[in-house]
């Protein structure tokens, strides 16, 4: 009796998301990334592949095989836990976030019939908005609601990519979206990347727009003091030495006396290490201090980029010095790039930024 390779392939992959994953190597970390990526935040999807695929195996007598049959079996087993582990972010949420209620309902529609990052109706987006002399790469991305509500609070969000690749427009849209119907003023910046720019000038740049936003951001409806960095990856690296420098000149050449507070930060899959060569002053954790703004973190516990101990040593120093809030949830089964969909996982991190960066700013607004 033949084997079904093809039938088995296509399990494995389906099944690959939920299995263990110890600390790897960088190039087979982003392999793995790769392969796990949609899978792994699309288990709806993935059920259906997987019942649509077996039901073709056993049509064409492909389960006859024991080793067919046992691949069904534990397959369906492992994509069955998958979706298990991402509906657990929800509680994981409520439990880093304390007092704080986040909403419970799931938007299922949505989520199995419109996974992917489409902006609504009731959101507007201007585009390539300069903030900075960096040409394309000090380019930025608004959102708000089309009735232009006055006052919103503002969250910026910058990208992901080693630092060397990627772009505005790409990451966290479910979030930004969402948001920006709820009346907040929504940010997608680019920023100079590897090898032309180095640590500092990445680090300008985010301060840069955060002296934009405090000069321009009435012109769009925003309240300047209320302004959440938020980041993804090399993004929340980014975000978060911004906000644990502020109103530092090393950073701030030609606006050195700009306000470069900030109102907390949220940091998702983010790179929590020093900088490349271990640049001096680059490592978030050893910048923590007592006046830090409140920290949101949120990791996957089965990242193959960034090891969950990465965060964990970050969120657990910064706690230790901070007097702000020092949120940290670890999403069970979750990979990098967890923030690209409207998945049942990422739509309840959503959900908990929401809460938490209404809550952050409000504290801020009344102490101004």
């Amino acid at each position: 009796m033949s084997v079904p390779w093809g039938y088995l392939v296509s399990v494995a992959v389906l099944a690959l998301p939920a299995l263990p994953v110890p600390r790897l190597p960088e190039r087979l970390g982003a392999v793995l990334f790769l392969a796990c990526l949609a899978v792994g935040e699309l288990p709806v999807l993935a059920i259906a592949f997987f019942l649509a695929n077996t039901a073709l195996a056993l049509a064409q007598g492909d389960l006859a095989s024991p080793v067919a049959l046992a691949a069904a079996v534990l397959g369906a087993a492992l994509i069955a836990l998958n979706l298990r582990r991402s509906l657990r972010a929800r509680a994981v949420l409520l439990a880093a976030l304390g007092d704080l209620r986040v909403p419970v309902r799931l938007p299922w529609a949505r989520i199995v019939l419109q996974p992917f990052a489409i902006r609504p109706a009731t959101v507007e987006r201007t585009a390539n908005v300069t903030y900075g002399p960096h040409g394309k790469r000090n380019l930025m991305d608004l959102y708000r609601h089309r009735s232009h509500p006055e006052g919103a609070p503002v969250l910026v969000h910058f990208h992901g990519g080693h630092y060397d690749m990627g772009r505005k427009n790409t990451q966290s849209l479910p979030l930004l979206h969402r948001l920006a119907d709820q009346g907040w003023l929504c940010v997608s910046a680019n920023y100079r990347l590897r090898p032309e720019a180095g640590f500092a000038d990445h680090v300008t740049d985010a301060k840069r727009l955060v002296a934009w936003i405090r000069e321009h951001a009435r012109e769009w409806g925003a309240d300047p003091d209320r302004i959440v960095l938020a980041g993804s990856s090399a993004g929340a690296h980014m975000s978060a030495v911004a906000a644990l420098t502020p109103n530092d000149p090393r950073y701030q050449p030609g606006f050195e006396d700009a306000d470069t507070t900030v109102s907390a930060v949220v940091g998702l899959n983010g790179y929590w290490g020093p900088y490349f060569g271990g640049e001096p002053g680059s490592d978030p954790a050893a910048l923590a201090r007592p006046d830090a703004p409140p920290f949101l973190v949120v990791h996957g516990d089965h990242d193959t980029l960034v090891h969950r101990d990465d965060a964990r040593r970050f969120t657990e120093r910064l706690g230790a010095v901070s007097r702000s809030a020092v949120a940290y949830a670890e999403l069970p089964g979750a990979h990098h790039g967890f923030d690209l969909f409207h998945s049942p996982r990422f739509t309840a991190v959503v959900n908990a930024v929401e809460v938490f960066a209404a809550d952050a700013t409000a504290v801020r607004n009344r102490s101004c």
